[in-house]
């Protein structure tokens, strides 16, 4: 018979997830504390920006994780640690917990970063061709597909083109559009990633590995065993970043990063246990 898990209270859990828990919720509130005592943006000082972004640091491939950008944000992720993440600290014990928590963190931020140099390779060629013949037509096709939120919600952007319509044929208008575009592309490259989502990927991914029959009630409601969640949550995710929506904000490609260095940290260890 399938055995139904419920997740236990906070005083139960074990040491790794309980100060997991606590220490992204001091960064948190330090975030809102800094933002609005001294405008000091912690979560873009510590998430995660592209290499070539003049924010970038080393440490931001650790840091990243224990920072998110809202309430809503956090309270999914903590909610996916307190629940999944304390029977797996317990069956692995806390040494083994953490370093799989660390190593599947980091590999989503490795992941994460491998696509978006993929993709601003692929914006800066596509900015070198448009430099060739630029267009208002080329330039609003490319804000659509790129970058629609600066499309939509820029005002100065949308006077300019709306400018430019009027005299298409300004060599002016032209050189500027080349000009907004290598700004749009530096401004992308410095929103960073920030969340645990790719450790707690990495973590549901494990849950589903060791209890793969367990039944977990779905928003307390609907029953499905576990192997089938990390399925269906992994298919969600890969659908997700293959449809590339640029309005999408949620760094899905970093989620599967975290389950795939998850299954492969996992397979080592299983074969390791064989071999001794």
């Amino acid at each position: 018979m399938d055995e139904q898990y419920r997740a236990t209270g906070f005083r139960l859990l074990p040491p790794v997830v309980k100060n997991l828990l606590i220490i992204n919720g001091l960064c948190f509130l330090a975030t809102m504390t800094f933002e609005s005592s001294f405008h000091i943006d912690l979560a873009n000082l510590m998430g995660l920006h592209f290499f070539k972004s003049s924010l970038f640091q080393p440490y931001q491939f650790v840091t990243y994780m224990f920072f998110h950008g809202d309430f809503q944000h956090i309270l999914y992720n903590m909610f996916a640690l307190w629940m999944f993440g304390y029977l797996v600290e317990n069956v692995w014990g806390s040494k083994r917990f953490l370093i799989y928590y660390m190593i599947t963190g980091i590999g989503a931020a490795l992941v994460q970063t491998l696509v978006n140099w993929i993709n601003f390779s692929s914006m800066e060629s596509m900015a070198m061709m448009y430099s060739q013949a630029p267009t208002v037509d080329a330039f609003v096709n490319i804000l659509k597909q790129q970058f629609p939120r600066y499309y939509e919600y820029e005002g100065t952007l949308r006077n300019f083109i709306s400018a430019w319509q009027a005299t298409p044929h300004d060599p002016a208008y032209a050189t500027q559009s080349v000009d907004y575009l290598g700004q749009l592309i530096k401004l992308q490259m410095d929103v960073p990633t920030i969340g645990a989502s790719g450790a707690i990927y990495g973590i549901l991914l494990a849950f589903g590995m060791l209890f793969p029959n367990m039944l977990v009630f779905i928003y307390f409601l609907f029953p499905i065993k576990a192997k089938w969640i990390v399925i269906l949550y992994g298919a969600i995710e890969l659908f997700s970043g293959i449809s590339n929506n640029p309005s999408d904000n949620v760094a899905h490609f970093a989620h599967l990063g975290g389950m795939l260095f998850g299954f492969f940290l996992i397979l080592y260890w299983r074969k390791r246990a064989r071999i001794y």
